[in-house]
């Protein structure tokens, strides 16, 4: 009888002991040479997501500065988005497939490399949940424009090399408190602004192929292409921390829209507390309404991200 090991050997290297889920953090990772990755399986994979809507892509003329949101509009790429894919060295472009955990075939990439860390990620910071997967195919000098995320994110180089720059998710020199409230209450980043002289406040990571980086919710970034085309992978997930910090940003926003300004959470951990049980129980009563009425409820602990017309 062979007896498979408890815990896979993590995919994603670095040192678990010293591990902080709230701290920027380099990584190695072995992921490179996997055939899911090669150009042709990551055209196929295009032309399946294409029908549902989740490809995102805009041109090179997207710089640090330019609207995270409104980059595809602002820039938008004419040519068929498969044919684009297809010579993407040439096509001066940036490429997202979203939410890749809803096609059979990469939802088991994105299982495989998240059950790997998950017992170490848990040690510091559990319950991991609403699993992603998202991959960028990009030509050369292209850009992704700063923004901030939800999701806690490992960060993989697969081909080609990038630099990130990446900003502590508390550094409120680079994204204040304020705009951190209106885009967990709203999803609205209008309040991140890019100024040139950030550079010198970040993280900078030259990932070639093996590397990467692990970007805490809400990390301020900037990714920008070599002069090679670029494959890049990132797994994201929630845990509790993130939901609590989340919600908690949330009802901030909120109250700010009626009015009501609270101290910057740094500094009113048992304010947010408070904050923070409140919205619970809320929330906690809005989904049972919604329930009973037969109504759509949104589950950022669900196991896998959710996108829509999944």
């Amino acid at each position: 009888m062979v007896v498979m090991p408890s815990n896979p050997t993590p995919l994603i290297d670095l040192d678990w002991n010293k591990f902080n889920p709230w701290a920027v953090t380099p990584v190695t990772h072995r992921l490179s040479d996997d055939p899911r990755f090669r150009i042709e399986s990551l055209v196929e994979l295009a032309k399946r997501l294409d029908s549902k809507g989740r490809i995102r892509a805009h041109t090179n003329a997207a710089e640090a500065g330019t609207s995270f949101a409104n980059a595809p509009d602002l820039h938008p790429v004419k040519n068929n988005l498969i044919h684009t894919m297809e010579h993407i060295e040439a096509a001066k472009a940036w490429m997202s497939l979203l939410n890749v955990q809803t096609d059979p075939v990469y939802r088991e990439l994105v299982d495989e490399v998240l059950d790997s860390i998950r017992s170490n990620v848990e040690l510091k910071d559990p319950g991991m949940g609403y699993r992603g997967g998202w991959i960028f195919v990009s030509s050369p000098k292209t850009v992704t424009p700063f923004h901030i995320d939800k999701e806690h994110n490992f960060i993989l180089q697969i081909k080609g090399q990038k630099t990130i720059y990446v900003w502590e998710p508390d550094d409120l020199r680079v994204v204040s408190e304020r705009a951190r409230d209106r885009f967990h209450s709203r999803h609205d980043r209008g309040l991140i602004a890019w100024r040139e002289e950030f550079r010198e406040l970040a993280h900078c990571f030259k990932l070639s192929p093996g590397q990467g980086a692990y970007m805490p919710s809400t990390s301020p970034h900037l990714v920008e292409v070599e002069d090679a085309p670029s494959i890049t992978v990132s797994f994201t997930y929630y845990t509790d921390s993130t939901r609590r910090d989340s919600l908690t940003h949330k009802v901030r926003g909120r109250l700010a829209e009626i009015g009501i300004n609270i101290p910057s959470s740094q500094g009113a951990s048992i304010l947010d507390r408070a904050l923070y049980l409140g919205a619970r129980a809320a929330r906690a009563a809005t989904r049972a309404a919604y329930r009973a009425t037969g109504r759509r409820v949104g589950e950022e602990s669900a196991t896998y991200a959710r996108a829509e017309n999944a």
